[in-house]
């Protein structure tokens, strides 16, 4: 039995292969270890703000008290669209973490998760991004040169392809095999006016065409069987979750019972049990 305070799942990938870790307070947990096994998460209610430790009665966006989530530039809007960052208008929250975090290149990529999909993310974010989106495919379209510019590339393909994950269809593993660099190839094509024009407002080197320098990343993840119907189960309102545990794909554990997303429930204290 173990206790701690939860956190997102930790990955690795050896040979395309997805390899998870539950991080429990302290404790470091092999989950692709316990697949096929019973296992029992309890969640007891009790929520610590991953910021600034008080315990809160609510979470916010994944792990934040209140205060938190009104004050930190890591809750503003413009992390959820990037497109709204106001940096250069000279009232981000904190403009010392943005210049950290925010004015750094970031990546805009295709992935295959449940269907086609654009996104974006920071460059030390790959390949856990995608991972954490439970994308088997993913390819690099440019590199940009900060967190803005991705949100306006962003918009520029949300035109033409999803950005968000049907996360029902992928932990149904419904996904197929995509040719992405074909896909680059067609969406490029079809979007390059509005690229040109970002590039002559901004500058030539705030995007960075990388068609010919990347290649397509695949992963597995460790499913022993996937649901033919999809059970979302509330730790709110279940908290003692038991089951065996069939795959783990995104942030999702799949059991017998249900699936879960140990993201959701960041700072709510636990107790494992294998």
């Amino acid at each position: 039995m173990l206790q701690g305070t939860l956190k997102k799942m930790s990955t690795e990938v050896q040979d395309k292969q997805v390899h998870y870790y539950l991080n429990l307070g302290t404790n470091r947990v092999a989950v692709n270890d316990l697949l096929g096994q019973k296992v029992a998460l309890h969640i007891d209610g009790t929520i610590h703000c991953t910021n600034c430790g008080k315990v809160t009665k609510k979470s916010f966006s994944q792990g934040f008290c209140f205060n938190c989530f009104r004050k930190l530039a890591a809750c503003d809007i413009c992390i959820m669209s990037p497109e709204k960052c106001h940096f250069h208008l000279g009232t981000c929250r904190e403009p010392e973490w943005a210049e950290k975090y925010c004015m750094q290149s970031h990546y805009v990529y295709l992935a295959n998760s449940s269907a086609l999909k654009v996104g974006i993310t920071r460059g030390d974010q790959l390949p856990t991004r995608w991972i954490d989106q439970g994308a088997t495919q993913a390819r690099p379209l440019f590199r940009v040169e900060n967190r803005r510019m991705s949100g306006l590339v962003e918009v520029l393909f949300k035109n033409e392809v999803a950005d968000k994950t049907n996360w029902r269809n992928m932990l149904k593993g419904s996904s197929i095999v995509m040719d992405l660099e074909c896909e680059q190839e067609r969406l490029i094509g079809q979007l390059y006016e509005g690229l040109d024009a970002l590039q002559n407002e901004f500058g030539l080197q705030s995007i960075t065409d990388l068609s010919d320098e990347n290649e397509t990343h695949e992963f597995n993840y460790p499913v022993l069987e996937y649901p033919t119907k999809i059970t979302s189960i509330n730790a709110e309102k279940t908290p003692q979750i038991e089951g065996t545990l069939m795959g783990i794909k995104g942030q999702y554990w799949m059991l017998d019972t249900g699936v879960i997303n140990i993201r959701k429930y960041t700072g709510y204290q636990a107790t494992l049990t294998f």
